[in-house]
Order: structure tokens, then sequence, then C-alpha cells
């Protein structure tokens, strides 16, 4: 029975991004003023803290530990799957790479996790437009994060974090020369994004369009499979 309670606390109640309860307090102070304002208004205030709360939520995952597994390093829907050139910043040539695009919607937890491990070679900020991730001109037009590593056999994968049409602030909290684990948390983007990951060439994705991910749970590729590339529209 203990254990089924720690569980169920776990699930229901996750630990907070250290971001988190700034913002709380925020929404604790707006649903007070609501209150006074009009009483009726304090249900309007704490459904709003309530998803403030799940916005900023920084759930334990659990990692697949094989070597060569690629994660997704967000939470949300895959969007799109299909060759693209990666952001002309990361220096990483103009050969299309198949890119798997995560939206993450307000509801979808935002706190952002290291696709595959290995060394960060190179991470570059570009500001820009705040248009709806979900569009595929988002890639190229809106703020961004770009990351580029090196995994150990020598594979390059790149993910860029992307603002979406409510993202005003994208945060990155790596540098160029560290080595990470996969699953490692890097960085969070408030409020409603996307992240795309560009796998090293011949890598064939794990998933489908429309499918539900976990952030640092859900495989997006295996770089240790021979199995050939396919069209960019998943298996």
């Amino acid at each position: 029975m203990k254990v089924i309670q720690i569980s169920w606390r776990r699930y229901m109640v996750p630990p907070l991004h250290e971001e988190g309860p700034r913002f709380l307090a925020i929404f604790l102070v707006l649903t007070v003023l609501l209150a006074w304002i009009w009483l009726p208004l304090v249900v309007v205030g704490a459904l709003l803290t309530v998803w403030c709360f799940f916005f900023f939520r920084d759930p334990v995952r659990y990692v697949p530990t094989r070597p060569g597994l690629v994660v997704t390093p967000a939470s949300g829907v895959v969007q799109m799957i299909g060759p693209s050139v990666p952001p002309p910043e990361l220096e990483m040539g103009e050969q299309p790479l198949t890119r798997i695009s995560v939206f993450m919607s307000v509801f979808d937890c935002h706190v952002n996790r290291i696709p595959v491990g290995g060394e960060i070679v190179k991470e570059v900020y570009r500001p820009g437009k705040f248009l709806d991730a979900s569009l595929d001109k988002a890639s190229e037009q809106n703020e961004r994060q770009s990351v580029r590593l090196r995994t150990d056999d020598g594979r390059e994968i790149a993910f860029v974090q992307i603002a979406g049409l409510l993202a005003r602030r994208i945060r990155c909290d790596i540098k160029a020369g560290q080595r990470l684990a996969t699953g490692d948390r890097f960085g969070l983007i408030r409020f409603g994004s996307r992240v795309d990951v560009y796998l090293p060439p011949g890598t064939n994705p794990l998933v489908v369009l429309g499918q539900n991910c976990v952030s640092g749970e859900t495989i997006l590729a295996d770089l240790t499979s021979d199995e050939a590339e396919r069209d960019g529209k998943g298996i």
C-alpha cells in the first residue's frame, strides 16, 4: 500500500522546474486580486494557478539506458518527419537530414532533455519571429536555440528549441564542451513551442506522425540499427 501511495503522489504532484515557483507566486497573487474584484472570479484564478503548476512540472523520467538510442527531448505530438537541412549556424553542411518535429502544447511538460549522450560541439541562439510553432516555416523564421552534439562513436545529431506563438523565452543551460548523458535536463521553453531533432544520415525514425511522446522516454531512433532509412514518414 505504501509503494502505491508514493507512486500516486509522484504522478499527481510532480516536482517543479526551478522557474516554476516564481510564476506560481504570480498566479496566486492574481487569484487573490480576482477574488477581491469579484469573488466568483477566484475559480478562474484557481484554474490558471493549477495550469501554471502543471506547465512547470518536472516529473521523474525513466530513460532507456542502451547506448545508441535517441529519445525525444520534448513531450508532445510528432508533427513532422521528413528531410530538412539543419540550421546553418550549426555548420553541419547542406545535406538534408531526417528531421523529427515534436510540438509542445501549453498543457505538455516543457522541460527539455538531451536526446542522446555525447559532447556538445556547438550551441547558438538566434532571435526571430514568434509564428505558430506548428508551421513548417517556424523552423527558419522563429526565435531558436540550436545545438550540435557528437556521440562517443563520432556521429553528430542536432536538436533545436523553437519558440512558438505564445513562447517568449527559450532557456538553454548547456555550453559547448560539456558532456551530457541521454535524458539529462538541458532547458525549457515557455509557453507552447517545438523541438526539432536532426538524425544522422541513414538513421531510421521509430516514431510516426501524430504519436504522443514523453520527454526522455519515447525512443525516436536507434543509431546502432543497420536498417535502411525509409522515406521519412516513419514506420
